[in-house]
């Protein structure tokens, strides 16, 4: 990624078959368990970013709900009909609405940290976020991550219920690594 900010400036989109994902993490209960950690993730993923040189001016982000996958396919078939409700609300999304200041040209290999500012929607409901994040500039693509723990509540997601479910914690992490290339 030479050529400095200029080589850096442009549009990056979600690279394809990377290794790109958003999903989440929740702390349940489970009969004849007990206490496990729920994760499901989708790679379905679409998306990009724009850089003008010294920060990030437009961020967006689409991901397929639909294809969300943990270990355990009851919970994914669960997850369509209630809760996140898959079904109904196959797509969650994240609008950047403040620009992200980068501080410079990124290096290669130096992890960034910021703060990304805009709208997610996630269950048919729009809320403003700040996403703590770390990006890094590796083999010519950028890599992002981060998390942010929703309540479910403020997206008017519902706690899942079944025979096996206990409890299910009232909030859980959005996780998300999306991989970015130029172009």
């Amino acid at each position: 990624a030479g050529g400095g900010a200029s080589g850096l400036s442009g549009t990056w989109k979600i690279a394809p078959d990377s290794q790109s994902f958003v999903g989440y993490r929740v702390q349940e209960q489970l009969a004849n368990v007990g206490a496990a950690t729920a994760v499901g993730r989708t790679s379905g993923i679409t998306g990009s970013l724009v850089f003008d040189g010294s920060k990030i001016t437009d961020v967006t982000i689409e991901a397929d709900l639909s294809k969300l996958q943990s270990d355990r396919s009851q919970r994914d078939n669960a997850l369509r009909q209630q809760a996140l409700e898959t079904n109904r609300f196959a797509t969650a999304a994240f609008k950047l609405t403040q620009p992200i200041q980068v501080g410079g040209t990124p290096e290669a290999g130096k992890t960034i940290e910021a703060t990304a500012v805009g709208d997610l929607t996630l269950h048919g409901v729009t809320k403003s976020v700040s996403i703590p994040l770390q990006g890094q500039l590796v083999n010519n693509q950028v890599v992002v991550v981060g998390t942010l723990d929703i309540v479910f509540a403020d997206f008017n997601i519902a706690q899942p219920r079944a025979v096996t479910v206990l409890s299910v914690e009232n909030h859980g992490l959005l996780e998300l690594q999306l991989i970015f290339a130029k172009g």
